[in-house]
């Protein structure tokens, strides 16, 4: 499979007993770190041009979630061997093994995308210290704004037991992403990139597994990491953030902007009309730099 502009040779390590996660360690080993975490359902190839405009200063830690991207994609039936639980806490854990692995227990950035943020926010609260500076595109760290209606997309996997069987024959979610999750026109081989690692009942598995977790009220799992994040989010407001926004996005649009931008009222925030969803896809040749810029008018003081 062809992944353009993906000029990466990623590492693999075992997170749990059989099972492996693929993850991305570019730059110079003693640069200052930035973890960049995506959602659902992309993987490390939405960082890419992020990742080479920053790994020539900076170390670029970029995990594909398991299940997601390059990663192993286990099941979770209850007999099954590797078993996988796919859950908020899982992906917050998992984060945890990978820096442990590299040995990464210093101060780090924080960049994230869709449920990249409630995974990163999550890592975060077991020691807000250590992250000193946020790049949020396109997420959420609170529950859905009463404003937000919930997407029909989301809904469609969520809620229904067909909606769910589609997405994981015809990988749906994946497929739907990429051809509309940008206001730019994307190349086949882009779109392929994007989808081709969920072509399969096994590998959307994910996919359609991160829509089942989202946390709507208290019923749900990941609710109370959810709130404790929501709770914890005012208090990054005194560390540099850059906000990347695409304003056609279908789910995290103007009123979860809205939610960062009183949370984080010193935040640099790159708003655009003709973006959507995958952000740095639709402007990555102005986001890039000026994420880059903002990392080095900010260093990281140790």
């Amino acid at each position: 499979m062809i992944f353009p502009d993906y000029p990466f040779t990623p590492n693999r390590f075992e997170v749990r007993p059989g099972i492996e996660m693929s993850y991305l360690d570019e730059g110079p080993r003693d640069g200052e770190v930035i973890v960049m975490l995506h959602g659902n359902p992309s993987w490390s190839f939405y960082w890419r041009h992020l990742v080479n405009g920053l790994k020539d200063r900076y170390r670029c830690i970029v995990p594909d979630h398991v299940g997601m991207g390059l990663s192993d994609k286990p099941d979770d039936a209850p007999g099954a061997s590797p078993r996988y639980e796919y859950t908020l806490q899982s992906r917050i854990d998992d984060v945890d093994a990978l820096l442990r692995h590299l040995d990464i227990s210093g101060l780090v950035t924080l960049a994230v995308h869709d449920w990249g943020g409630m995974i990163g926010f999550g890592w975060a609260l077991r020691d807000p210290a250590r992250i000193k500076r946020l790049v949020i595109t396109n997420t959420a760290s609170f529950p859905l704004p009463a404003a937000k209606p919930m997407p029909w997309q989301i809904a469609m996997g969520r809620h229904s037991r067909i909606g769910g069987w589609l997405i994981r024959r015809f990988n749906l979610f994946a497929r739907g992403a990429a051809a509309f999750g940008t206001r730019r026109k994307l190349s086949p081989e882009v779109k392929q990139a994007y989808s081709g690692v969920y072509e399969g009942w096994s590998d959307a598995i994910s996919t359609l597994r991160f829509m089942q977790d989202i946390p709507l009220d208290e019923r749900d799992r990941a609710w109370s990491l959810l709130k404790a994040a929501e709770a914890q989010l005012p208090g990054y407001a005194d560390r540099p953030a850059f906000l990347g926004w695409g304003l056609r996005d279908f789910v995290f649009d103007q009123h979860f902007l809205a939610g960062f931008t009183r949370a984080l009222p010193q935040a640099q925030v790159h708003a655009f009309d003709d973006a959507g969803h995958y952000v740095l896809e639709d402007k990555h040749e102005v986001l890039v730099p000026a994420i880059r810029a903002f990392l080095d008018a900010h260093p990281l003081r140790r």
